[in-house]
Order: C-alpha cells, then structure tokens, then sequence
C-alpha cells in the first residue's frame, strides 16, 4: 500500500523519545507519531503507551517536501469508535434491567447472610 494522506497503514516502533515515536513503515520508510497524537488524553510518558518493536496500525496525517511523514494513532482510533447501536431509550431501558438484577440479587444476598427474610 502506498503512503498516503489518510491512509493507514502498520509499522513497528524504532525508537521512542520524549516527544514521540518513530514509526518503520512498509518500504523502509520512517514516519513519527507525536506525543500529541498518541492519545485522546495526556501523554507525559510515550512508553506508558508503546513499546520498542511494537507493531501498530497508525493513520498518515501529513508527508513534508522534505518528506518527513507525520503519523497518528489518536485519529485512526477517534475513526474506529462507533457510535452505538442502540437508541437512548433502548440504554436506558437496558441499564434498568441489569440494575433491578443486580438489586434483587443483592437483596437476596443480604438475606442469606442474615439467615431469613428482610421485613
């Protein structure tokens, strides 16, 4: 696959720094994650995140004239999220019934542990 803006595509960490990550990319060439595409939240340590040899899935954000190529991982992962399948009511209606569950099963709980019924 050709390196591309808005493409993505897998690489291996070479090398991490206090700023990012230096991505090998398919045909030898070398992109950089930012620390501030790392993450949708604070990024103070990069190796918190990857690691030496970590093979990763990043999206091209920008190739220079001078042919520095730009990586992210927060933008491929933002794409990824979806939205959910279901409609409010039907979370709503969901959580209801897992919550009255877990209510009952933790009345009967307490029960059993007092030796009878509670009032």
């Amino acid at each position: 696959m050709s390196i591309e803006v808005g493409n993505t595509v897998e690489g291996v960490v070479t090398g991490i720094t206090n700023f990012g990550a230096f991505v090998e990319l398919s045909g030898g060439e070398t992109g950089l994650v930012h620390i501030s595409e790392i993450a949708d939240t604070y990024v103070k340590n990069v190796e918190d995140y990857l690691s030496m040899r970590e093979k990763i899935k990043v999206k091209v954000i920008s190739i220079d004239d001078d042919g520095k190529i730009g990586l992210s991982i927060k933008q491929l992962d933002a794409e990824n999220q979806k939205a959910p399948k279901m409609s409010f009511e039907e979370q709503m209606e969901e959580f209801m019934k897992e919550s009255s569950q877990r209510q009952k099963d933790l009345k009967k709980s307490i029960e059993s542990k007092r030796g009878g019924s509670a009032y």
